[in-house]
């Protein structure tokens, strides 16, 4: 997203990011990678819950992400094992939601482009 944010700024968009980690795992992350859009976050994932997009780890992952001593629950502040679905969601200005992409599938990842021309579909 960050790579053609200015496109998303062009159309008039705002891009919002929703993380499962802790501000703090976010605010390093956002520095590292020079992000520029706002990266909010919901630890424990209870508004993604609140959408339906929330899915626990599945114990063979959970297995893996161990094996790679990947601090899962340090980063995001809670023993729960779940992490929100790969969506996006876009938002008019009214409040209304126009598109989504959302994958159950966690490895797949909707496609930035995709996101720009459904904010630009919307006019």
């Amino acid at each position: 997203m960050q790579a053609i944010n200015d496109q998303f700024n062009a159309a008039g968009a705002t891009v919002v990011a929703l993380t499962h980690q802790l501000a703090s795992f976010s605010k390093s992350m956002t520095e590292k990678h020079g992000i520029e859009f706002d990266m909010l976050s919901d630890p424990g994932n209870g508004y993604a819950a609140e959408l339906g997009l929330r899915f626990e780890v599945p114990a063979e992952v959970k297995k893996i992400y161990q094996g790679f001593k990947l601090p899962m629950e340090e980063t995001n502040g809670d023993d729960s094992w779940t992490l929100p679905m790969p969506a996006r969601i876009v938002v008019s200005s009214d409040g209304i939601v126009r598109a989504t992409d959302i994958d159950p599938n966690y490895t797949s990842r909707p496609e930035p482009e995709k996101t720009l021309a459904d904010v630009k579909a919307i006019g």
